[in-house]
């Protein structure tokens, strides 16, 4: 059986959440195919529904109605095959860079294997200097990079990231934009980007996908079709970010 091009189909999806008896509609209707191999953002207005879609891929919320395809298997529950990304870093903050990404790595793995892996992640993300440092010695941008590292460390087919760079200072929310890109490219790992920056949303990403809200829909996607690395001076960049921009206006 060939591989199919889609590691992941999201079919008529539908989610409600019910306050107090009163039902809100979240997402409605949402349609969308993910190209193996590809690097897709999702940019949106708060409440949307961006954060809530990939809660429903990863199964840490449950689906209205729809159907979610991973690997073109319906998605029941957590899947080794998908890993998540969130704003915080999340990390054990007892624990050293080594230990945070040794935890995700399972049991039935050898010790020696297990050295090479994190060896490995944290030379990814550049991180081999403070592999025996605790979370509270690293900045916020290495403490991302630890969370990149320990995803990563799973070997998922597809990675999501929640605004993953949302509460790094500009300067460092760039720099990670180009670490992620380079891990991507590298890797070859599939990655969905929820993000509210349109520039970063077009800087990383080989489509961008725009949400509407109440309910949140699907409204368009917009191809990416410029070479890496991509200059955010570029008539041809500011042209599709003028074309987002009129999706948001709603001009």
């Amino acid at each position: 059986m060939a591989e199919s091009k889609n590691i992941l189909e999201i079919r008529d999806l539908h989610k409600e959440f019910y306050i107090k008896g009163q039902q809100f509609k979240v997402l409605s209707g949402v349609n969308l195919e993910v190209k193996r191999g590809e690097m897709l953002a999702i940019v949106g207005a708060s409440g949307c529904g961006k954060s809530t879609m990939l809660k429903l891929i990863t199964t840490l919320e449950p689906i209205s109605s729809g159907e979610i395809l991973l690997d073109g298997e319906p998605v029941n529950g957590p899947s080794p095959k998908c890993s998540m990304i969130f704003q915080e870093a999340r990390l054990f903050p007892w624990l050293t860079v080594r230990q945070n990404i040794e935890f995700v790595i399972p049991d039935t793995v050898s010790k020696e294997k297990k050295a090479e892996m994190v060896d490995y992640y944290t030379k990814l993300v550049g991180l081999s200097d403070f592999i025996n440092a605790v979370p509270n010695q690293l900045s916020g941008g290495m403490q991302q990079r630890v969370s990149i590292a320990r995803a990563l460390a799973t070997r998922p087919e597809l990675l999501l990231l929640d605004e993953p760079f949302g509460a790094l200072d500009a300067f460092t929310r760039m720099t990670m934009q180009q670490e992620v890109l380079r891990i991507w490219e590298q890797d070859k790992t599939t990655m969905i980007i929820v993000t509210h920056d349109i520039d970063e949303a077009i800087y990383l990403s080989n489509r961008v996908v725009i949400m509407g809200k109440n309910p949140g829909v699907v409204k368009k996607i917009v191809p990416v079709d410029l070479p890496f690395p991509r200059d955010r001076t570029d008539s041809e960049f500011l042209k599709i970010r003028g074309e987002i921009m009129k999706e948001f206006l709603g001009t």
